[in-house]
């Protein structure tokens, strides 16, 4: 390995070190920074592209199952994200990334032009993927990386016996319906449980909350410093080995 490389390398790993440490700090300034209300489940109204989603969630759905027909060559979330593995140790959380912290999947979007049209006109948009979660499928409790973002669900393929999936998030249980959006904060406690017989999707996004300063300008930094941590790079390049498996999946067509 090049020493510059090397160096980077290093360095890159004591941002984030730094940033693991510090995080509960940090996302006390962002929370006190926040436009929007400090709570774990958000009104959509705050966001006005979730109903533009909402309005378009056929479309989406459609080159959704279009994936699918590959699914073999959908990569697991832990395959992707190694530090996910505590929360994705099997094979039933698969996950379709067309961006991810702001990366731009060139293969993966062009797949679905309609959904990365929709998802162009998002404002700071960082993660979108097709989250695809098997039947007994359990999430444990977790924590998000950082009050910088906002995630959201749009359901796409839904169990009929819709009270046996679930996310439960600080002693919230929330229902997905097809169709229908909910945003929220993933730092605070949360889990998801899919126990039927049949498959759950969503479209999952994250979104950089709205902040004033100085919650903005560290909101940033500290996601510029994710951005050119191994936690991505490695991703990208787990990303481009799955992409040549689904492309081989297409040739077979």
């Amino acid at each position: 390995m090049p020493l510059t490389q090397a160096l980077r390398y290093r360095v890159t790993r004591g941002l984030v070190h730094v940033g693991k440490r510090s995080r509960r700090f940090i996302d006390r300034i962002m929370a006190a920074s926040s436009i929007i209300d400090n709570t774990d489940v958000f009104d959509n109204d705050d966001f006005q592209w979730t109903s533009m989603l909402e309005e378009n969630w056929q479309d989406i759905r459609a080159e959704m199952q279009v994936i699918l027909r590959h699914r073999q060559a959908v990569p697991p979330l832990r395959d992707i994200s190694p530090d996910h593995k505590r929360i994705a140790g099997d094979d039933r959380w698969q996950s379709y990334f067309m961006w991810g912290y702001g990366i731009k999947s060139e293969a993966n979007t062009a797949r679905c032009p309609k959904t990365s049209a929709l998802l162009e006109k998002i404002p700071g948009l960082k993660t979108a993927l097709f989250s695809i979660l098997a039947p007994g499928a359990v999430i444990p409790r977790h924590r998000g990386v950082t009050k910088a973002l906002v995630a959201c669900h749009l359901g796409l393929q839904i169990p009929k016996n819709r009270k046996a999936c679930r996310l439960w998030i600080n002693g919230k249980v929330l229902h997905w319906t097809e169709g229908t959006s909910f945003v929220f904060d993933d730092t605070y406690p949360h889990d998801v449980r899919n126990d039927t017989d049949e498959e759950r999707v969503v479209l999952l996004l994250q979104v950089e909350r709205p902040l004033r300063q100085p919650g903005r300008s560290l909101a940033r930094l500290f996601l510029a410093a994710i951005r050119i941590s191994p936690f991505i790079t490695d991703a990208q390049k787990a990303l481009g080995k799955w992409d040549k498996k689904y492309r081989n999946a297409e040739r077979k067509d």
